[in-house]
């Protein structure tokens, strides 16, 4: 018998490791926002695709349009522009014309992108059935610091009752940028806040808002991978000249995220495949904001010890770390702290003190090596020396075969194997001759 050979085929690792998102994901409710930017690119195809697919893994979608440059386009043709006053659009006779026109033909187009089936293509049987309609009750945002914003609005309600109806019955739901009032006037609505009150009143498990550009970076022009919605606020008050299209973005994002969408993600939509990298793999490719922190570090239990055999055999192999045996990690569960990440242990230490001498021993402090450039690894490690601390602990000291130098550049200092705690140094491997580095944790 022959031992089945495993593959090094990306395809096959990356759609394996995506399968607990797709279990996840399934039956889920998403709503996603994108500008009529994304729709007038020639790339669409491709991101509709994308949608097609989620929608055959079984996630219940309700896509909310923008049509910004369309409308742009349309009043440009007929020689009239769109004021903008405080950030918001004044909606005249004629924008809201073009407005009307501009989502029909936007909606037309989606429309149509769904309803394909050619053989040979990657919406080959999708038979996909979208269902538009009046969703939105809208009222006028009226006269703001003596200005008349016309047929500008807001939501005023979101008839979720009818847009669970579609979902249910297999549909997409599509929602355009406008609103309705009881009296029969039609609004001009922002495309963000509408797919913001859309997720609220459903109570969608996801608000994904593809933006444009590269998203939301820190001074270093680097994405920042998730935030909480007073980060986020705080970033608005920092950053002036944010374009308001974006501004609105991330407004819309702390409304929905403090309204009850658990999770809000920031997508920059020029990236191929944009949706499914956020999706289905665990650090997504854009920002996610999250009312509770996404990385949290904690007190692990009985149900870590598979992650963090994980993370240490691979160092155990290689003689960094002493073996620890499945049954032995489950006696000294206590004794580790891991960081959780999307429900997957990226990190853990372990604290065992000896109360008699006031020291600790810092063990198996360990980071997945693809979070080791983050500062995982220092965070992880202050974290425990306030915890022996808060023991009453003094002296932390670590042994090391390898990674003397690392403990060194934080503060902990040579010693011999006869300052450990008496306890200690009779388990002391000599064969094995580790090095003893111990770090004073009082003034």
């Amino acid at each position: 018998m022959t031992k089945t050979q495993q593959t090094t085929d990306p395809f096959i690792d990356g759609f394996r490791r995506s399968s607990p998102y797709i279990h996840a994901h399934r039956g889920r409710t998403f709503v996603i926002a994108f500008g009529g930017e994304a729709v007038a690119d020639d790339a669409f195809p491709h991101l509709i695709h994308d949608i097609a697919l989620l929608h055959g893994l079984g996630i219940r979608l309700v896509l909310v349009h923008g049509a910004r440059p369309q409308i742009e386009e349309r009043l440009k043709s007929r020689g009239a522009a769109m004021q903008v006053i405080g950030g918001l659009r004044i909606t005249d006779d004629d924008a809201l014309a073009c407005v009307k026109e501009a989502a029909g033909t936007v909606r037309v187009e989606v429309e149509a992108l769904l309803s394909m089936g050619l053989a040979n293509s990657p919406m080959a049987g999708a038979r996909i059935r979208v269902a538009s309609g009046n969703f939105v009750t809208a009222q006028p945002i009226g006269v703001r610091d003596g200005v008349d914003y016309l047929h500008t609005g807001e939501v005023r309600r979101i008839d979720a009752g009818a847009l669970r109806q579609r979902l249910d019955n297999g549909a997409i739901a599509l929602v355009p940028p406008l609103g309705y009032s009881p009296t029969g006037e039609v609004f001009n609505l922002g495309a963000a806040d509408v797919a913001a009150s859309t997720a609220i009143a459903l109570g969608a498990d996801k608000l994904i808002v593809l933006v444009e550009g590269k998203g939301l970076t820190d001074a270093r022009n680097r994405l920042i991978g998730n935030l909480q919605p007073q980060e986020v606020e705080a970033i608005l008050q920092r950053r002036k000249r944010l374009p308001e299209g974006f501004a609105q973005q991330l407004r819309a994002v702390i409304n929905a995220c403090r309204s009850g969408v658990k999770r809000t993600h920031l997508v920059p939509r020029h990236r191929d495949g944009a949706l499914l990298k956020e999706l289905f793999t665990r650090d997504g490719i854009g920002t996610l904001v999250t009312a509770e922190p996404y990385e949290k570090t904690r007190t692990a239990h009985i149900d870590d010890v598979g992650g963090i055999l994980q993370l240490i055999e691979p160092l155990e192999r290689k003689g960094v770390l002493v073996r620890r045996s499945r049954e032995r990690l489950e006696t000294e569960i206590d004794h580790f702290t891991v960081v959780e990440r999307d429900g997957a242990v990226i990190a853990c230490a372990a604290l065992y003190p000896y109360v008699e001498e006031k020291m600790a021993e810092l063990a198996c402090l360990v980071v997945h090596p693809e979070y080791r450039d983050r500062g995982l690894g220092d965070g992880l490690l202050n974290h425990m020396e306030q915890q022996a601390i808060g023991q009453g602990i003094q002296r932390l000291f670590v042994l090391t075969t390898q990674t003397s130098h690392w403990f060194r550049e934080r503060g902990f200092h040579a010693a011999r194997p006869e300052t450990l705690p008496m306890q200690r140094r009779r388990l002391y491997n000599y064969r094995r001759n580790a090095r003893v580095f111990v770090k004073s944790l009082v003034d």
